[in-house]
């Protein structure tokens, strides 16, 4: 009987939920995580989120220098739903008054299966493939649909699509099971990391509605997950920020999804970690189109860390590269109480508009053992980075030496809406020099006209 069947044999006797993997799968790829072999210590993961397939990928070149064992896929694996291009008039009207059709709109099979494909085949991720475990959740547009929750109809054909391109096993319970979530364990014990997948789109809730993210079917599997023995680390993934929560700040301009905008269901998880007495739990997300890290200390009695990364070819900063510098200064003047600032950010804000990808080191040798938490350029540089003790992360006397318990939605209005306020402020005094000098040209000619008139 081989080494494998005996791991399997025992994963079945012991009961394991659904989706509770063991560091492999039956076409895993990685060398030092196939055929079960949790003896192999993990140190280097990285982590992403929104590629576009139709765009090129440069980063996976830096990726791969990185050497992770174990690459994590944030969700926005692809784009996969249809957009319309913007238009205030004609048939199809998807922007102004007269909007009569919704900007994205769902894909075929067949278009899904044919984006995943091309995102397969880029050569830099086939080369992380064959050296690396991969393993991921999904967001929206590879869900299906921009901003799609529950209601979104297309989404079991979807899930099989995700799971393919994942080369989940055949015989997955993540084929069977509604929604996409799973946990995997790495390492020896006393070195061990355990990776928690949310799926933040399939039970979802209207974004308005204060309603789940999770649904009740994946919190109870959540809460066993977290109930389990305990690991050194514990890495929860989710499609969207769970700190953060620009929208506070950025509204009525723009909005973006965030655990923020459920605050019941993100109360919820930050008891849940504290009832099951977790520690060193650390999120990572993707979604947003820049890079950050943010810190919260008053959820667990130790600080809570997310570090987002976002993306593999999308970026801000790449929508109008002339007006970057914009970019950068309006994330400079939003306020944001939960980001992480030091000096090792490269620019003053502490965020990273352009492609990016996530990376966590572990040095497992060190006194005390030390994470590292990074988000790194095109190139591999860092932009982004903070490095914790692993004792700092969780409950003790010392474990907060500095509390940062304001979050966005608790400051004061004129702080809350600092950008909006700017923004519209230089709207009106654009438009009223530009009154002021449609005035003086106007003024200029008639003057010009009198003279022309007395000669």
């Amino acid at each position: 009987m081989s080494a494998r069947l005996v791991i399997f044999l025992i994963f079945l006797a012991a009961g394991n939920e659904p989706c509770a993997h063991r560091g492999w799968s039956e076409r895993g790829v990685a060398a030092e995580l196939r055929a079960g072999e949790e003896g192999r210590v993990v140190s280097r993961i990285a982590f992403g989120s929104c590629a576009n397939q139709n765009a090129s990928q440069p980063i996976w070149s830096a990726i791969n220098e990185f050497d992770p064992q174990l690459f994590i896929w944030l969700g926005d694996n692809i784009y996969g739903d249809n957009k319309r291009p913007p238009r205030v008039f004609g048939k199809e009207r998807t922007i102004g008054p007269w909007k009569n059709v919704p900007v994205f709109f769902p894909a075929s099979e067949k278009e899904l299966r044919e984006r995943y494909r091309l995102q397969k085949s880029k050569p830099g991720y086939s080369n992380l493939r064959r050296r690396a475990q991969v393993i991921g959740t999904w967001d929206d547009h590879d869900y299906g649909l921009n901003d799609a929750g529950k209601e979104f109809s297309g989404k079991n054909i979807t899930q099989k699509l995700l799971l393919d391109f994942l080369d989940e096993a055949p015989d997955s319970p993540r084929f069977r099971q509604a929604g996409v979530y799973a946990s995997y364990l790495f390492g020896p014990k006393g070195k061990q990391i355990k990776v928690i997948l949310l799926d933040t789109r399939y039970h979802r809730d209207p974004i308005r509605s204060d309603g789940s993210i999770l649904g009740e079917i994946q919190w109870a599997w959540l809460d066993k997950e977290l109930r389990s023995p305990a690991t050194q680390i514990t890495i929860i993934g989710s499609s969207i920020q769970v700190i953060s929560n620009l929208s506070a700040t950025t509204a009525p301009l723009f909005h973006m999804e965030c655990w923020g905008r459920f605050p019941k269901e993100r109360r919820r998880l930050f008891e849940l970690i504290e009832k099951s007495n977790r520690s060193r739990v650390v999120f990572i997300s993707g979604d947003v189109h820049y890079a950050e890290i943010t810190r919260y200390d008053c959820a667990t009695g130790y600080p809570l860390y997310d570090v987002t990364s976002s993306g593999i070819t999308q970026g801000v900063e790449k929508v109008v590269p002339s007006l970057a510098f914009l970019v950068r200064l309006a994330a400079l003047v939003t306020p944001a109480t939960v980001r992480v600032y030091n000096s090792k950010c490269r620019y003053k804000s502490c965020t990273y508009g352009m492609p990016n990808f996530g990376a966590i080191e572990v040095d497992w040798d060190a006194t005390p053992q030390t994470l590292r938490l990074e988000a790194r350029d095109s190139n591999g540089d860092p932009v982004l980075g903070v490095s914790i003790p692993l004792s700092d992360l969780q409950v003790s006397a010392n474990s907060i030496r500095h509390r940062d318990c304001i979050l966005e939605v608790n400051l004061p209005w004129i702080l809350r809406r600092r950008l909006s306020i700017l923004v519209f402020v230089s709207i009106t005094v654009f438009l009223m020099l530009l009154i002021v000098l449609v005035c003086i040209i106007i003024s200029l000619a008639n003057r010009l006209l009198r003279k022309c008139k007395i000669d």
